[in-house]
């Protein structure tokens, strides 16, 4: 069975589904703080012109995911699938970014936990690129099991540490 890298999923807190290109309001208004992106290498995504570039690119990568709070029904973040390898059988979930009135744990934990067990249907590793000077970041994935193995370039030119979870020790709760 082929990997699906834009299914619905529904968690007690959100709802995930295929980004839209109609999302871009919504999602921009999101992305226009710029807190959210002062620990990432990307620090200007805030701006509308760098946001433009990068929801393109999420919307071209078909991988892309709307995270809508299910109590209040609006978009409150996206992440993304990329570069599923069936040969080494692992997936990689980035890009995520969720609003600040949406941090602290329990939102992006409840992501990550569907998007995880959604991808461990398919592959058997699941991996993280976090900028190294995005501490916020690291701890969330460390958070939900991610273990450091090394570093890898991002494709953009910028070192990444990689973390991986394998499917044998994730604990789907």
């Amino acid at each position: 069975m082929p990997f699906e890298p834009q299914p619905y999923l529904s968690g007690a807190l959100v709802d995930v589904r295929p980004l839209r290109e109609e999302d871009f309001a919504d999602l921009y208004a999101v992305a226009s703080d710029p807190l959210i992106w002062e620990q990432h290498p990307a620090r200007d995504r805030h701006r509308k012109d760098e946001f433009t570039r990068f929801f393109r690119e999420a919307l071209d990568s078909r991988g892309a995911l709307a995270v809508i709070d299910r109590r209040e029904g609006r978009l409150i973040g996206s992440s993304r699938y990329h570069g599923y390898d069936s040969e080494r059988d692992e997936v990689e979930i980035g890009w995520t970014f969720l609003a600040r009135s949406h941090w602290g744990g329990a939102y992006n934990k409840e992501l990550k936990r569907l998007m995880l067990r959604h991808a461990f249907r398919f592959v058997g590793t699941v991996v993280f690129l976090v900028g190294a000077d995005n501490v916020r970041s690291r701890r969330a994935v460390e958070r939900i099991g991610g273990v450091l193995s090394g570093t890898q370039d991002d494709g953009g030119g910028a070192e990444s540490l990689l973390y991986r979870i394998d499917s044998r020790a994730f604990a789907p709760s």
